[in-house]
């Protein structure tokens, strides 16, 4: 059976990629963006998955203003590089895995999400610049990737609760599939940026970092957060954070942080990335042992109460 063992959330800032392709990644400017990942290839060799299932935004690339999904499933067997206006980045094609893909298009959609399935599709420094950050700089890249297009770049994208519930869905549709597998969902934008406008440059690094924390330990809170809210606190741009919670909900609810790391800037972006881990059975075990010793506790508390109770009746009593 396949199973969903780790999540991961990375920026995708076009500008890293360029950095990589130009050999400029022990420049000043860019050596503590690329350090903080060093420790994230380490832990992704380790792991070896065998499938990472991407959440990205295309950025004109496959899509336009004429067509634009709102959840888009690559469902082939693989995905070449666009060409975003320089030609198509030096990285290798992106291989898929059609089979688990439409699996999960068929699980997903019979859960009521009408995704739009792509059997062809390129893709763009969204997707393979996460990539890169997690799997360096290779001559093919080491698993499938199976990528998922998400709309936040025109109005209206979809909410956090939809895409937390989306990635509900996708956990099911994984654990379903009876080849034995290991995926890795990568959540990737962000973190707080804008592009244009009077506010364009906006950094809110408190903002960055709490919505870490809650990721991490506390989802629902982000599941409940407003279009409006990551706009007026992340910047306009900072809605891609959404994605993020396709990741988180595709994870048990109990996950252990295993890194994170957040920087600014890259180009005029904030910089984010952590790595979950579903929380291993034994945990849970001695996590719960732990929480039913607490009751206990509590037990003896009411009982107190009611000797102090009985004694106080029966002084009352002794008076009158």
């Amino acid at each position: 059976m396949a199973r969903i063992i780790a999540g991961v959330t990375s920026s995708h800032v076009p500008a890293i990629g360029a950095a990589i392709d130009n050999h400029r990644t022990h420049e000043p400017y860019w050596q503590r963006v690329f350090e903080g990942f060093e420790r994230s290839k380490e832990w992704i060799a380790k792991v070896k998955p065998d499938v990472v299932i991407g959440v990205y935004n295309d950025h004109a690339s496959a899509f336009s203003v004429e067509i634009i999904p709102t959840f888009a499933l690559g469902t082939a067997a693989e995905f070449p590089i666009a060409d975003e206006g320089w030609g198509p980045r030096p990285v290798p094609v992106v291989k898929g895995h059609p089979e688990l893909a439409a699996h999960i298009a068929q699980s997903v959609i019979l859960d009521e999400f009408d995704l739009t399935l792509c059997n062809k599709m390129e893709v763009d420094h969204g997707l393979t610049v996460p990539l890169n950050l997690m799997f360096g700089t290779p001559k093919e890249w080491p698993c499938k990737v199976i990528p998922l297009a998400v709309n936040v770049v025109m109005y209206p994208p979809p909410t956090g609760h939809r895409c937390f519930a989306l990635g509900r869905a996708i956990r099911k549709a994984v654990e379903s599939y009876p080849e034995d597998l290991k995926v890795v969902v990568f959540g990737t934008g962000g973190m707080s940026h804008q592009i244009s406008g009077q506010r364009a440059g906006l950094i809110n690094s408190r903002f960055d970092k709490a919505f870490l924390d809650n990721l991490s330990n506390n989802p629902q809170k982000l599941v409940r957060m407003s279009h409006l809210e990551y706009m007026r606190e992340a910047g306009a741009e900072g809605v891609e954070m959404v994605m993020w919670l396709i990741m988180r909900g595709a994870l048990d609810d109990q996950v252990d942080e295993v890194y994170r790391f957040y920087t600014v800037p890259a180009s005029n972006t904030a910089v984010g990335h952590i790595i979950l881990e579903n929380r291993k059975k034994g945990a849970k075990r001695a996590a719960a042992h732990g929480r039913a010793k607490k009751p206990a506790a509590r037990a003896r508390r009411p009982a107190a109460k009611l000797k102090r109770a009985a004694a106080r009746q029966k002084i009352d009593r002794v008076r009158s």
